[in-house]
């Protein structure tokens, strides 16, 4: 624990997806106090056509009250 989901759209190189992971996994062990071995992180790209039907009509939009970070569109 912790497990987090980055959902994108398709575009990011391995080497970038490498990187946020990595970036995200840093983040959760300097604020969360977490150490490495606990967390995974999975990357899950989303065509832009598919976006709102598979990602904010059934995950953001039901949500929005546990969001911590809401989206602005």
């Amino acid at each position: 624990m912790p497990h987090v989901t980055v959902k994108m759209y398709p575009g990011c190189t391995q080497e970038q997806k490498d990187k946020l992971a990595q970036e995200i996994t840093n983040t959760i062990m300097t604020i969360a106090q977490k150490p490495e071995a606990a967390i995974s992180i999975a990357i899950e790209e989303v065509k832009e056509a598919e976006w709102m039907t598979k990602v904010y009509d059934t995950e953001i939009r039901p949500n929005m009250e546990k969001l911590y970070k809401k989206p602005g569109y």
